[in-house]
């Protein structure tokens, strides 16, 4: 049985599917009495899930008419995924956001779940054994190599 933060992120990625603007505005409190959770619950899966490594722009609006929205972004065409990686990665990147764009090119299907695990294993801190900030350096070189040789296809 899945846990409750995987029911509240496959809830909230159906809503987000189904409207048609790629936006939606929810209420944390209305939310966690949905799922029957404290709205903390809400806040972790938000920030742990929707990030903009994976493909979310998040706002939100504290106070009593408080709402957070949530956008998918869309790259429409090969020139703008291409921005966006060379703009996540950059001249360096840490492997939870490194892991964050493998998982929003996975979901939008650029690449295969099997292309996101061999470049995770590849660019895991476990192989590049190296000190900070080389490792994220050179994390960011593989990682920038690997996407150019499969989506330049």
């Amino acid at each position: 049985m899945r846990n409750v933060s995987e029911v509240i992120e496959h809830y909230l990625k159906q809503v987000l599917q189904q409207s048609p603007e790629g936006v939606i505005e929810i209420q944390r409190n209305e939310l966690a009495d949905r799922f029957e959770c404290v709205p903390s619950q809400i806040n972790y899966v938000i920030s742990t899930r929707f990030t903009l490594e994976k493909g979310y722009v998040v706002e939100s609006k504290r106070g009593g008419g408080g709402y957070i929205r949530i956008q998918k972004v869309a790259l429409q065409s090969h020139g703008e995924l291409l921005d966006h990686i060379f703009g996540t990665i950059g001249s360096m990147i840490d492997q939870s956001a490194s892991e964050g764009l493998l998982y929003q090119l996975e979901e939008g299907g650029y690449i295969t779940q099997r292309e996101g695990c061999l470049m995770k294993a590849a660019i895991a801190r476990e192989v590049l054994v190296l000190k900070l900030p080389y490792r994220d350096e050179i994390r960011a070189n593989i990682l920038k190599a690997m996407l150019i040789s499969l989506l330049s296809k």
